[in-house]
């Protein structure tokens, strides 16, 4: 028998039941939705342009992935990594196909658990050399494990949790030279964000990218990136690097971290390796038991068919070059609450003045909220958009009036 409660007293709930980890917005309980839109218990609409933080990348109850999780949750759901299954191979295979043709997948749960598999391949890498040691940028974001919290460069996420892992060191994102002089006989890698996210949607510039490659190659060192918000075509590419240095760059990292927009909402990370690693994580030095499972890879094999089917990678292509220009129309008109607009596709970040209060990226969040609409903050000063990769110009307008409407209040 199921318990029924009066949705008012759901807050109570939480806090009665629920460990308090994170801060919630109590006075919004979600019910349903439906592409770009969600619906609270009270019946009250918002535009959703937060996007379950970068991960509902076709929007809410996409007739596609609801027709995946049917028919595969009817024939197998789950089964050991111990036995092959077709969707897995074929899922692993159309990525690979994505990165190059060259390389292998490794698949989990989570973007945390990506991250975690790049720093073993990164410590297997260096074993025969002693080396260790990985360099990651300062106001990076890798996960809540306690090996993720020491890669991130943000002390704050590691406050309570010492001592903290060692083998991690941090410099300034987007210095060259900082990674140059960092550089020592224990780094085994670097491990950046193509464009950083709870960092404050920072994009890397061609000449950090393609620096980068060069210092590792120089020092036989691998260069890992994490794509677990900026990648799957949320910056209009397939991974952000694509994006910033064009399609037909030289370009490639020796591996790369994927989770939220590839499974759409479903729980689902991987992680690519390039086929002179891809072998180094031998049978027995990593595992999952959920990672890979036959439900998750039909979920995501249907989110790369839409992709494909509905061109969504032009899309956010397009239509994020809309929302940017729109942004930058609101900053134009709003030079005193608004000093800068940056990202790429459909991860934008408005970036705040501190003027009249020390958090204006939650002020206007909770202006947002009274006007329908939901996105979330990256740091005290910057407003993230990252809207479903099927955004429409109806939704993108109506999400700038909102903005315009909110950004007069504050």
């Amino acid at each position: 028998m199921h318990l029924r409660r009066c949705f008012s007293t759901l807050p109570q709930t939480f806090t009665d039941f629920v460990v308090p980890s994170y801060g919630r917005y109590t006075h919004i309980e979600l019910s349903h939705g439906n592409g770009n839109r969600v619906w609270d218990t009270a019946g009250k609409s918002y535009l959703d342009f937060g996007g379950g933080i970068a991960v509902n990348s076709l929007g809410h109850a996409h007739p596609a992935i609801l027709e995946a999780i049917q028919h595969q949750a009817g024939r197998i759901m789950h089964c050991s990594n111990l036995y092959l299954t077709v969707q897995q191979g074929e899922l692993a295979e159309r990525l690979v196909h994505l990165f190059g043709g060259a390389g292998k997948i490794f698949f989990c749960n989570s973007g945390a658990e990506a991250n975690e598999g790049l720093f073993k391949l990164a410590k297997r890498y260096g074993l025969a050399t002693g080396r260790h040691e990985i360099i990651t940028a300062e106001n990076s974001f890798h996960g809540r494990t306690l090996a993720a919290i020491a890669a991130t460069g943000q002390d704050k996420i590691k406050a309570g949790f010492g001592p903290i892992v060692p083998g991690f060191a941090h410099v300034p994102f987007n210095d060259l030279n900082a990674v140059s002089n960092a550089i020592n006989k224990d780094t085994a890698a670097v491990l950046i964000e193509g464009i950083q996210g709870e960092g404050g949607v920072t994009p890397a510039t061609t000449e950090y990218l393609m620096g980068l490659r060069q210092l590792c190659d120089n020092n036989d060192i691998l260069l890992m990136m994490d794509g677990v918000q900026c990648g799957h075509f949320r910056s209009g590419r397939f991974q952000s690097y694509q994006q910033i240095l064009g399609v037909d760059s030289s370009f490639k990292p020796d591996a790369v971290s994927m989770a939220k927009s590839i499974g759409a909402g479903f729980p689902m990370g991987a992680f690519w390796a390039d086929s002179a690693y891809a072998d180094l994580l031998s049978a027995g030095s990593h595992g999952t038991t959920y990672g890979g499972n036959p439900l998750a890879c039909a979920v995501a094999q249907a989110v790369l068919d839409v992709v494909e089917a509905e061109g969504l990678e032009e899309n956010v292509r397009n239509n994020g070059q809309y929302l940017y220009d729109g942004l930058l129309d609101l900053q134009k008109e709003h030079k005193d609450v608004v000093s800068d607009v940056r990202g790429l596709g459909f991860m934008l970040g408005i970036v705040l003045k501190s003027n009249a209060s020390d958090t204006p990226a939650a002020d206007l969040v909770e202006a947002l909220h009274q006007r329908g609409m939901l996105t979330v903050p990256a740091g005290t000063n910057v407003c993230r958009l990252l809207p479903a990769l099927n955004t429409n110009k109806a939704d993108i307008d109506e999400c700038l009036a909102i903005l315009k409407d909110a950004v007069q209040q504050i």
